[in-house]
């Protein structure tokens, strides 16, 4: 099953910007997918141009057979909820939260409820069964870690999105975070698609697409 497909993406910021062209991509159902390049390159934005946040200057992004920019931005946002599961570098919790509340509201958000069971199966996973009503500052580095994994799979998406998620971390917490992406992404039959500048890692994945030299930068 073909999850995500993009065809001819350019992004371009302003006149005087460069014209950032990225490769085509397909991700299909189980995928593992590693995009690589500097700073600088545009990983973020091709994240963005995938998830619907940011419009590309020309080409298509199609969710599920949908082509996402032809819907409305609530649509958008629908869709994304329902298909995406996100990991950022920084955690983005909200603090006045507990833990379980910081899970529940995503869901809400995305307009999904999973089974009663599973947020307790989950936070028992990844060993936080204690922690559903504790606050984020209560909690160690990687229990937060772990925490916002578990808000990223906890609706079962169809994809996993992760943002340089170990490029500020030591060999051995970035081999146990990319070790949770891995078993909890399997866990949840979601692909995992994450963007680095971390060549560590480099070796997990099936694919691996090299942005820094397939992103070609042209000025207008």
């Amino acid at each position: 099953m073909t999850i995500l497909k993009t065809e001819s993406i350019t992004v371009k910021y302003g006149a005087s910007s460069p014209t950032l062209k990225f490769p085509d991509l397909t991700v299909n159902k189980n995928d593992k997918i590693l995009l690589l390049g500097d700073s600088g390159c545009g990983k973020t934005s091709f994240l963005s141009v995938i998830a619907g946040l940011l419009q590309p200057t020309s080409g298509k992004v199609f969710v599920q057979d949908c082509d996402i920019y032809k819907l409305g931005v609530r649509e958008r946002d629908h869709l994304r909820g329902k298909t995406f599961g996100f990991v950022f570098q920084t955690l983005h919790l909200l603090p006045s939260l507990t833990i379980a509340q910081n899970i529940l509201l995503a869901a809400d958000m995305a307009g999904v409820m999973p089974p009663a069971d599973r947020l307790k199966n989950l936070l028992s996973s990844l060993g936080l069964s204690d922690k559903a009503h504790h606050k984020p500052s209560e909690l160690s580095q990687g229990q937060q870690q772990r925490a916002a994994l578990a808000r990223a799979i906890f609706n079962f998406p169809a994809m996993v999105i992760a943002d340089e998620p170990t490029s500020s971390l030591d060999d051995k917490n970035a081999n146990i975070v990319m070790d949770l992406l891995e078993q909890q992404a399997k866990e949840s039959g979601s692909a995992l698609l994450v963007a680095t500048h971390d060549h560590r890692i480099k070796a997990r994945f099936d694919h691996v697409i090299d942005l820094t030299s397939v992103s070609q930068k042209e000025v207008a």
